[in-house]
């Protein structure tokens, strides 16, 4: 699987508790406008297809390609099907690929959710965030619950797979107000839907608010609760969780986000923009081994260094067996499919073998195993895990889920990471 991520950092206004790598004027000089975007990213698909095939890396056609932002419904939908041509011409894509865009709903209508579909875009995520006016003011969102229903509608209508991304523990939200969220989104029909926890960045504008005392912060006890009431009535709605967050009707999950999870290769396009590869998958030593790079993050600059013929990157790392254990086991504890422990051996082995391995993997293997399988049968014990053995792979509860980095934790201690 190959997929490919391009961020659109134009907003109309940025929300109060926003901390993506976002701007609201529609030209940021260097070429960096609204109207020029499509142009840019396609130059660095370009240039990204240079850098693989200078690393010997061959990549399949694009399975999956997301849109995010930003909103990328901010700019024309014709631009956004040029850089879906542009991936085709670079990568080429898969006959039944997932091709994803974000829209708030102030920005998108049934004539341009049309012209997508037309352009070969298969989904759309759109931001509801609450259903409730009063959230969506302290979240500084400027769409209502109407243009949510409206938009979700629309994109039905014309075949289109639809998801809704929600927030809760937002500050004055009651827990009424959060059922009355659940029940809407659930209402509208669609295949997926997202619910994330507030999270405040200090210098956010609610970030400031907090730390005034003009608006509470988020309390941990009302999230676990709202966490709760979500996952029990997208439950009973018959929409199943496969991450921590997300919870889709069977055959609806996000595939090009699963593809994270999994740790596909990706290509991030855009300013700020991420992308991972990996090194080999032919052994212990090949599997531990990887690349994670990050682009420039303000567009001008990012642009510039583009206009030089250069692949925008900021910075890279190389992924050795560390780092790929610690992603193994962030990522595998958060999702449905659960943490493979057969893998966790295999990359432990090559940590072992190289010449700076830790003390908590030194010695026997069996010794290892042992220290992981009373891990495991403690987790099980307190209802924060069930361990499959068919599959040698163990599966957060929701009791887990709610407690996701002690469970990390804990397998970074067993591990000596």
């Amino acid at each position: 699987m190959y997929s490919v991520y391009i961020h659109v950092p134009f907003c109309i206004r940025r929300c109060g508790y926003c901390d993506f790598n976002t701007y609201t004027s529609p030209d940021l000089g260097g070429g960096a406008s609204r109207g020029n975007y499509a142009n840019l990213a396609v130059r660095e698909m370009v240039l990204a297809r240079q850098w693989q095939e200078s690393q010997g890396i061959e990549e399949p056609a694009a399975s999956t390609i997301f849109f995010g932002g930003g909103t990328p419904t901010i700019l024309a939908a014709h631009d956004l099907i040029r850089m879906v041509d542009a991936v085709r011409a670079v990568w080429g894509i898969e006959p039944e690929a997932e091709i994803t865009t974000e829209a708030n709903p102030d920005t998108v209508d049934h004539a341009y959710l049309a012209e997508l579909k037309a352009g070969g875009f298969t989904r759309v995520s759109f931001g509801m965030q609450s259903a409730v006016p009063s959230v969506l003011a302290t979240l500084d969102r400027t769409h209502t619950p109407a243009n949510v229903e409206s938009g979700v509608k629309a994109a039905q209508a014309l075949g289109l797979e639809t998801s809704v991304d929600l927030i809760y523990g937002t500050p004055g939200e009651s827990i009424q107000d959060w059922d009355k969220s659940l029940r809407a989104a659930i209402d509208l029909g669609t295949g997926h839907i997202s619910a994330y926890a507030l999270t405040v960045e200090p210098h956010t504008r609610m970030g400031r608010q907090i730390s005034r005392g003009i608006i509470a912060a988020p309390d941990d006890d009302d999230q676990a609760a709202k966490y709760r009431a979500a996952d029990q009535a997208f439950t009973q709605a018959g929409l199943d969780w496969y991450e921590v967050s997300n919870w889709a009707r069977p055959g609806h999950e996000s595939r090009h986000n699963l593809g994270y999870w999994h740790n596909v290769d990706w290509v991030g396009i855009g300013p700020g923009a991420h992308s991972h590869y990996r090194r080999g998958k032919a052994s212990a030593a090949a599997e531990a081994s990887g690349l994670r790079a990050w682009d420039i993050a303000h567009p001008r600059k990012w642009a510039e260094v583009m206009e030089e013929g250069r692949l925008p990157w900021q910075g890279s790392e190389s992924l050795g067996w560390k780092e790929k254990m610690e992603e193994a086991i962030i990522l595998g504890l958060r999702i449905r499919d659960g943490l493979d422990l057969a893998r966790l051996d295999r990359l432990a082995d090559a940590g072992v073998e190289g010449p700076e391995g830790p003390e908590g993997l030194a010695g026997p293997e069996g010794r290892r195993r042992a220290t992981v399988t009373d891990l495991v049968s403690s987790l099980s014990q307190e209802g924060l895990a069930v361990y499959d053995p068919q599959a040698d792979a163990l599966t957060a509860t929701l009791e887990g889920r709610m407690l996701n980095d002690l469970l990390i934790e804990r397998f970074f201690e067993a591990y000596g990471l």
